[in-house]
């Protein structure tokens, strides 16, 4: 029973990580340009984000920003109010998939990301990738394959299930101090690196920070200041800059 808690606990924590991947890469950096990486921290967050999670940015990116395009309206992909809470938190992945595979999004809303020789000979392989993050787990757990298996499914359950409850618990559930659906969760936030408070995102998507109050944490912004003193990256700015439409509302005064 040992074992199986600690292959449980590694599988959480590689959420974690994973988590804080697609906060700081896929979302603020490529998908805002609010973050700036250098090239190696650049290349090392593909890596991981590769061996963790199997996602291809460029099409990540495409789907996000063609939800910011279509905000709860037709053409979302992923909207909670055209297709309900529970299908969006239970069917996410599969409407991400759709949309990031129907010839169009990528091509329209991602066309600053061009594929490179490396995603050429690596990070468009997704089942390679997935399959060196797990064969990694396999020699770390001397060999143990429950221990893997434990580890990966727990891992690969909460990431999806996290990642959904951005989408679908931050358009319908938690306070909205700007105009919009998108919402601001702090128990979400919490355990997606800063992603629950979404309401602030939704007002100003290029900013890197996500907490506007003094009573919001954004863990993903911890990472950013620590590289940012190392110098491992820039930041575009860190005070909100809203969008057009997205004034504060009397919820916030």
């Amino acid at each position: 029973m040992t074992r199986i808690l600690v292959a449980a606990a590694v599988g959480l924590a590689t959420c974690q990580v994973a988590i804080f991947l697609t906060t700081v890469l896929l979302h603020r950096t490529l998908s805002h340009r609010a973050i700036t990486m250098s090239g190696g921290l650049r290349f090392a967050c593909r890596l991981l984000t590769w061996v963790s999670t199997g996602i291809r940015p460029r099409q990540w990116v495409g789907v996000h920003r063609k939800h910011h395009a279509f905000t709860d309206s037709e053409g979302d992909p992923h909207s909670p109010l055209l297709e309900g809470f529970l299908k969006v938190q239970i069917a996410n992945v599969r409407m991400y998939r759709r949309t990031a595979r129907d010839g169009v999004t990528v091509e329209k809303y991602a066309r600053d990301i061009p594929a490179d020789r490396w995603d050429r000979i690596l990070f468009d392989h997704a089942i390679l990738g997935l399959g060196i993050g797990v064969t990694g787990m396999y020699f770390a757990f001397g060999g143990d394959w429950v221990m893997t298996v434990v580890a990966a499914s727990v891992h690969t359950v909460s990431y999806l299930a996290l990642n959904s409850a951005v989408n679908a618990v931050g358009h319908t559930f938690g306070r909205r101090p700007f105009t919009g659906l998108a919402t601001n969760s702090q128990w979400l936030a919490w355990l997606t690196a800063g992603e629950g408070l979404h309401s602030n995102h939704h007002a100003a998507p290029t900013s890197a920070r996500l907490s506007f109050r003094r009573r919001e944490i954004d863990p993903g912004w911890w990472f950013v200041v620590t590289a940012q003193r190392f110098k491992w990256l820039t930041v575009r700015h860190d005070r909100p800059r809203f969008a057009a439409g997205r004034a504060r509302t009397a919820q916030a005064a």
